[in-house]
């Protein structure tokens, strides 16, 4: 299924967040693979993991709960679950 545009930008979004957070300087946000494992392949950690979901929470004005972050293991995923998050805060802020 192809993605949308907003998704699309998300991804790219959220990869500009996680270069500059943790100063990856031979990537761009475009060549950025969003599915390339973050712990695995990037050797990012608990902490730099953190750091990105304080900045993606200010970013997107979502709560990211430390229980999900084993989750948040690609940008894609990370994307999904940002996604997710405001949709049910929509949802919930209707009610």
């Amino acid at each position: 299924m192809p993605e949308s545009k907003e998704t699309r930008e998300r991804i790219i979004r959220i990869a500009e967040i996680i270069i500059e957070e943790l100063k990856l300087e031979e990537i761009t946000p475009e060549s950025f693979n969003p599915d390339m494992d973050l712990v695995d392949e990037l050797g990012v950690d608990s902490m730099d993991l953190a750091t990105v979901a304080l900045v993606l929470q200010d970013e997107y004005g979502v709560f990211i709960d430390e229980d999900d972050y084993p989750k948040l293991k690609t940008v894609r995923l990370i994307a999904e679950y940002v996604q997710s998050r405001l949709h049910g805060q929509k949802a919930n802020d209707s009610l």
